[in-house]
């Protein structure tokens, strides 16, 4: 894990090449990616063409039909490749599937982050893959098929080191081998605590420059942990299945961050978000009855402070080359039951303090604190939803301090 906040690579620097480079010195040693070199995950598909990360497990894969969340828990945000090598020369082939959206400019391609003992090491991406060609005013979408790319990473120093491949996180990828020219063992555990994290598109990475420099990545290296992101961009819906995902996954510590994928979405009214948010924390506590569990209401979102969902895209700003989301809602709609991020998070401080008092290990903490007015005045949402490179960077580091630092609920790891 990455114990520093700058992304600029160490020297020396890992240099990516195309997958046609020669320079083997050695025949290369090709090792099969098995769950123990990986880190993230819950579960590990073994397709055609070779394993598939997911952060949700087959029982609640089978239990959505939702195209959005079988998408997004498929993109191993936070998902990791760690082994112990000397090797100076890494290959990762890997077969991607990528989000392009009818109309809108194209995405940047998915990056893998290297990290050599804990430090930036380089950055690349794959060529080729699938398109998954997404028409955001019909919710049509179709896949055409790609071949199989490659990330190569080389110059690494010439000793034992430990190695950690961070997957892209807005890209579903297929993991197809893993070549070195020296052997590989699994990264040993550690003594670090686990971190499990739910959360919306922005847990998820939405926009960030990297995986390891998403905002929960970045708290966890300041924080001195080991991360399991289960951020579900559009998918942070309070499902059932997703509490029962938190409730078996081994963690020492936990946050739930809640409420701006329920606004735009517009899925439930204040009559039903009470009773939705006391049966999730129910379920995650019948495994996790003592952990630290933080809840964590949403960041400052002008567009749905007091406006309604549903969410939709301002298809006229596409001639700008610019996507952008708008609040669908009526104000007036409130005296209904409908949710804004303001009845979120009065509804969670109220509901949060009612639970500590027999739940001393249960915790708050407003969004806001994270990425408030002043923020947005500063680094405003560049499509009025998600953060840039720079906010993920400022969250990070306010969550490190904030539920790691000094009297946070997390407090005893390190910052």
């Amino acid at each position: 894990m990455n114990d520093r906040l700058d992304d600029t690579p160490d020297t020396p620097t890992a240099t990516a090449a195309p997958a046609t480079a020669t320079d083997w010195t050695t025949p290369p040693v090709t090792t099969p990616i098995t769950a123990d070199l990986l880190r993230g995950a819950l579960d590990l598909e073994y397709t055609e063409h070779g394993v598939l990360p997911h952060r949700l497990p087959a029982r609640a894969r089978a239990q959505c039909a939702d195209g959005q969340l079988a998408m997004v828990e498929a993109q191993p945000s936070g998902v990791r490749l760690a082994f112990r090598t000397r090797a100076g020369v890494i290959e990762l082939d890997a077969l991607r599937t990528k989000n392009v959206y009818r109309g809108a400019p194209p995405r940047p391609d998915g990056v893998y982050d290297l990290l050599v003992d804990g430090r930036p090491a380089g950055r690349a991406s794959v060529t080729g893959g699938n398109v998954l060609m997404v028409d955001l005013a019909t919710g049509s979408a179709e896949t055409r098929p790609g071949p199989v790319g490659t990330v190569r990473f080389s110059g690494l120093p010439d000793r034992v080191k430990d190695v950690e491949i961070w997957l892209p996180y807005n890209e579903i990828t297929q993991l197809v081998a893993l070549r070195t020219d020296a052997s590989v063992e699994p990264l040993p555990d550690g003594d670090r605590k686990k971190w499990l994290h739910h959360g919306s598109s922005i847990s998820h990475g939405s926009d960030a420059a990297s995986p390891s420099t998403t905002w929960p990545a970045l708290a966890a290296s300041l924080g001195g942990v080991e991360l399991t992101n289960l951020g579900l961009g559009g998918s942070a819906l309070l499902d059932p299945f997703t509490a029962r995902a938190l409730r078996d996954t081994p963690a020492d510590l936990i946050s739930i961050k809640i409420g701006i994928n329920l606004v735009n979405t517009d899925l439930m009214r204040l009559r039903a978000f009470g009773p939705a948010v006391h049966g999730f924390l129910d379920t995650v506590r019948e495994g996790h009855p003592t952990t630290p569990l933080l809840v964590v209401s949403p960041i400052l979102c002008p567009i749905h402070e007091d406006t309604p969902g549903p969410s939709a895209p301002d298809f006229s700003r596409l001639g700008e080359g610019r996507l952008q989301f708008r609040a669908a809602g009526d104000p007036a709609e409130r005296a209904a039951g409908k949710l804004t991020l303001n009845v979120i998070r009065d509804e969670l401080a109220r509901l949060v303090e009612q639970r500590a008092a027999d739940d001393p290990h249960l915790h708050y903490l407003d969004g806001r604190e994270l990425y408030g007015e002043a923020d947005f005045a500063e680094l405003p949402l560049p499509d009025q939803l998600h953060p840039d490179a720079a906010t993920h960077r400022r969250i990070g580091e306010r969550f490190a301090a904030l539920a790691f630092g000094p009297g946070g609920p997390f407090a005893g790891t390190r910052v």
